[in-house]
């Protein structure tokens, strides 16, 4: 309401020749437009229907980030850049640094016509590093003031509502009988909120609260303390106008993680029933101190106008132990909540047993309700992890909280799709666990952190932190993490292809793992040493270690796993000249496969055998060999390659 003309500037910058244009240079970047006022002057609003209107230009979407914490902190570019790439089928390794994600979003961006709304930007570098290298891009901005530094950018600066507008907004409000009664009245108290449309919103629900108030009494009440800037004063009237507990709840609110806030954490904040929650949030909502989540049930956001300020309010009428008590009790029914979100993805009886046991108010309908409560949520459940970690005084908590969101993005996202939000939690684990001096801690999130890296290719990364999850395992004694770490040790040399130490680290932990009896981990890496060695050229010794992971195999009673490792150990004989010995070995092989079930192994074998076959000169009997494995595999015969030595 009342920015028509501001739109049309909007508009018509996006088709105003450039500088580089004038000069005759093909413009080398996106142009970017820059909304800036306020908060709570409807900058945002108007950069929402600026996109709107222009949306259908840009074929390939919009793309949003916010580039400030409801509490002021500028959010790190890097951030941002992966937020957006989120929203892009496009990623970036987990780990990656600023300049990589900032690069890979500019060249996934490349050839793409997409709008950046870039929302609350704190500063020029922000923007500046988020702006695509492509003219057929545009990114409309918002921020408190100018962005000094990025060229060729006209601000749109955004003040009050002119007079008539900010009655019209009243009247909507309050109804028109008032402001018909009073018309002078309404025309002050839009003078007395300087025109701000979130103060008007503000000012009019509180007298659309109290049918019987004339607009004169709240602009008196306005003009009793001048001090104040108008959104205070009108949000001081909306707060000490509501009962006690409803007051204390808005307050507390200002603890919400990203500023996002639904029926059960506003009943842990508050300490009050979820269904009082739900009347009191739905009031905020109605008096606009709330705005409801587009798309979603009962999920709202603080507005960021009003965030510092009920931070300031609970600063000062709320003490600091009250404060962290409910920053406690919202991370307690946090934790709660991912349980019942990660049992909801549980099949069986058990699992339904374990989720009748929780309260009613915890359960969920179903897998899919968990996992759009999961999904919607994302953001937030990530800040409060970091926020208990950045706390220091809620370890303990922080830790439950950061076990329990794993599992649930695991049992509902994947650990391929939810890498990302892995990765930090995992490091936001290995900062608790350093502070606090916890080496068995330390030593699972430096195992979980490289085994990120190395499964996107950050191959030297996830050596150096194998490297100090040993160190850690050490200190803390863990068998198990030292021997993982081993291992992963050896797998990563022999990713990049250094042979020697690799089979030297796999040597290390099946030492380790035959000290302590752990025979079926002992065989797994007889397997990984022959491996290697194999790799090498160096068969005999290969063959020497497959015998060894077959005996242990057979010892343990894993009958596909021997299976397995007889098929290697076959192959190993027919690459040191032992055909007939490799013949025996692949049918004992084939035999257990079938034995186990394993109907592509068996398949696998059968070729396998049909290629010695055929070294040894007996083709009919390579050929028999190929139709089982074809009638065991189908159509997919047709793409398997044929052996050859």
């Amino acid at each position: 309401m009342g920015r028509t003309r501001e739109l049309k500037e909007l508009l018509a910058d996006i088709e105003r020749a450039g500088l580089n244009t004038i000069a005759g240079r093909k413009a080398p970047r996106a142009r970017v437009l820059l909304i800036a006022g306020r908060p709570g002057s409807g900058r945002t609003a108007l950069a929402e229907e600026l996109v709107r209107q222009v949306a259908d230009r840009y074929p390939d979407g919009v793309l949003r980030a916010r580039l400030t914490e409801p509490g002021g902190t500028p959010v790190p570019t890097g951030r941002a850049a992966r937020g957006l790439l989120g929203q892009l089928p496009a990623a970036a390794a987990p780990g990656a640094d600023e300049d990589e994600l900032t690069a890979t979003l500019r060249a996934a961006l490349a050839s793409r016509r997409v709008v950046l709304l870039l929302d609350d930007a704190a500063d020029a570098e922000q923007v500046d590093e988020l702006v695509p290298d492509t003219p057929d891009c545009l990114v409309v901005a918002v921020s408190r003031g100018p962005l000094t530094g990025i060229p060729d950018v006209r601000p749109c600066v955004l003040g009050g509502l002119d007079t008539h507008s900010a009655v019209d907004l009243l009247t909507r409000r309050t109804g028109p009988v008032r402001v018909t009664v009073d018309p002078c009245a309404a025309q002050q108290l839009a003078e007395e909120c300087h025109g701000e449309p979130a103060t008007l919103l503000l000012a009019g629900g509180w007298l659309a609260d109290r049918p019987k108030v004339a607009v004169a009494d709240l602009v008196a009440q306005l003009r009793a303390d001048p001090a104040a800037g108008p959104l205070d004063r009108v949000l001081g009237l909306v707060h000490d106008g509501l009962p006690a507990a409803a007051a204390r709840m808005l307050r507390l609110l200002s603890l919400a993680p990203a500023g996002l806030v639904d029926p059960h954490t506003a009943s842990a904040l508050a300490g009050c029933s979820p269904q009082a929650a739900t009347e009191t949030l739905d009031t905020f909502h109605r008096l606009a101190l709330l705005h409801q989540v587009p798309a979603t049930g009962l999920l709202y956001e603080v507005p960021g106008c009003l965030h510092p300020l009920l931070t300031a309010l609970a600063a000062r009428l709320d003490r600091p132990a009250e404060l962290r008590l409910a920053r406690a009790r919202a991370l307690e029914r946090t934790v709660r909540m991912l349980h019942a979100c990660r049992l909801a993805a549980e099949n069986g009886e058990a699992a339904l047993a374990r989720r009748q046991a929780l309260p009613r108010a915890l359960r969920f309908a179903g897998p899919e309700e968990a996992a759009t409560w999961l999904d919607e949520r994302r953001e937030a459940l990530l800040t409060a992890a970091a926020l208990a970690v950045a706390d220091g005084e809620l370890d303990t908590l922080a830790r439950r909280l950061m076990s329990q969101l794993v599992r649930a993005l695991v049992a509902h996202v994947g650990t391929e799709d939810a890498t990302c939000d892995l990765y930090a939690v995992h490091l936001l684990v290995l900062d608790v666990a350093e502070r606090r001096s916890l080496p068995r801690e330390k030593a699972a999130a430096l195992l979980n952190l490289a085994d990120l890296d190395a499964r996107t290719g950050r191959t030297a990364e996830a050596l150096t932190r194998y490297r100090a999850a040993l160190d850690a395992g050490r200190e803390g004694r863990d068998p198990y993490a030292v021997g993982r770490a081993m291992e992963s040790l050896g797998g990563a040399h022999q990713e990049l292809g250094d042979l020697d130490r690799a089979a030297d680290w796999y040597g290390r932990a099946l030492a380790e793992r035959l000290a302590r009896d752990q025979r079926a981990d002992a065989a797994r890496l007889y397997g990984r040493i022959a491996s290697a060695h194999a790799c090498a050229g160096r068969h005999e010794e290969a063959l020497r270690h497959w015998r060894a992971a077959v005996t242990e195999h057979r010892r343990g009673g894993d009958v596909a796993a021997c299976a397995r490792a007889l098929g290697e150990l076959a192959r190993a004989q027919e690459y040191t000249g032992r055909f007939e010995e490799s013949l025996r070995t692949c049918r004992e092989a084939v035999a257990r496969a079938r034995r186990a079930g394993d109907e592509r192994l068996e398949a696998g074998l059968h070729l396998r055998l049909a290629d010695t076959l055929e070294r040894l000169g007996d083709p009919t009997a390579a050929r028999l060999h190929r139709e089982s494995a074809g009638r065991m595999l189908g159509d997919e015969l047709a793409g398997v390659p044929e052996e050859r030595g």
